[in-house]
C-alpha cells in the first residue's frame, strides 16, 4: 500500500465517520440513544481503521522482507561475480609474471 492510498483511505475513513456523526447528530432521537449511537460509531470506525493499518503493516512488513531478501541474492551474486573476477585477475598477473621472470631470465644469459 502506498502513501498516498493510505492517505486517501484514512481521508474517506475521516470523512465517513464525520458524515455518520453529523447525521446522527441531526437525526430525531432523545440524547440517551443519539450518544449511544455515536459510541458506536466510533468504536466501529476505530475497530475498522485498526485493522486497516493492521493489514497496511502487514503489507509492509512483507515488502520490505522481499526488498531485503532481492537485495541480499543480488549482493551474493555481485560479491560472487567479483570474487570470480578477482580470481581470473589474480590468474592472468601470474601468467604475465611468469612470463616476465622467463623473458628476464633469457635476457640474462
Amino acid at each position: 500500500m502506498t502513501s498516498n492510498t493510505g492517505s486517501i483511505l484514512l481521508a474517506l475513513l475521516t470523512g465517513a465517520a464525520i458524515g455518520a456523526g453529523v447525521g446522527i447528530l441531526y437525526a430525531p432521537d432523545e440524547g440517551k440513544k443519539t450518544r449511544r449511537k455515536i459510541k458506536r460509531k466510533v468504536e466501529d470506525t476505530t475497530h475498522e481503521i485498526t485493522e486497516r493499518l493492521s493489514h497496511a503493516k502487514e503489507e509492509l512488513t512483507k515488502t520490505a522482507a522481499e526488498k531485503k531478501d532481492a537485495f541480499d541474492r543480488k549482493l551474493d551474486e555481485a560479491i560472487s561475480t567479483m570474487s570470480y573476477k578477482a580470481d581470473d585477475i589474480i590468474a592472468s598477473l601470474e601468467r604475465k609474471l611468469e612470463d616476465l621472470k622467463k623473458k628476464n631470465a633469457q635476457l640474462q644469459k
